[in-house]
């Protein structure tokens, strides 16, 4: 059984830190192309940074310069550094595995929220 497990999510105030982590299980993620997606209340789904298997990392807009995916594949474990956090930041998050060729991801993770706020 394929698994992707976020923790971190916590309450904290604008301006703070959180690192968000997505321990994977049943696939190895060294193989897969690894995201974060955020979804807050009443908006839709975006996609907020992705790790490609080999190649350059994408982050949207809005969070450039202030989040950071990483992967420690040893671990078979995603990280999402958030800093400067932002009213705005406050969603659910979501880890994302998926295939190569793939145009969707294949597996989610169950979410972890993330509120910010003073």
């Amino acid at each position: 059984q394929v698994q992707l497990v976020e923790s971190g999510g916590n309450l904290v105030q604008p301006g703070g830190s959180l690192r968000l982590s997505c321990a994977a299980s049943g696939i190895t993620i060294s193989r897969y192309v690894m995201g974060w997606y955020r979804q807050a209340p009443g908006e839709q789904r975006e996609l907020v940074a992705t790790a490609p298997i080999v190649g350059s990392i994408d982050y949207a807009g809005s969070v450039k310069g202030r989040f950071t995916i990483s992967r420690v594949n040893a671990n078979n474990t995603v990280y999402l550094q958030m800093n400067s956090l932002k009213r705005e930041d406050t969603a659910v998050y979501y880890c994302t595995a998926r295939q190569d060729w793939g145009s969707r991801p294949n597996y989610w993770g169950q979410g972890t929220q993330v509120t910010v706020s003073s």
